[in-house]
């Protein structure tokens, strides 16, 4: 597990299963890997945090 801490949000990173990547934003779903089939790029979790916030 990972913290991340800063930019306004505070986050935990949870090791999933069968290269599951999700991210969660006060419970709603912010990227899925399993949805776009591939890894997110710099930056876009974070422009993603951000603008769900």
């Amino acid at each position: 597990m990972a913290e991340l801490s800063g930019e306004g949000f505070d986050a935990e990173a949870f090791r999933g299963g069968k290269g599951q990547f999700d991210v969660n934003a006060d419970g709603r779903l912010v990227f899925s890997k399993a949805e776009t089939h591939r890894f997110p790029e710099a930056g876009e979790v974070l422009a993603a945090l951000r603008a769900s916030a």
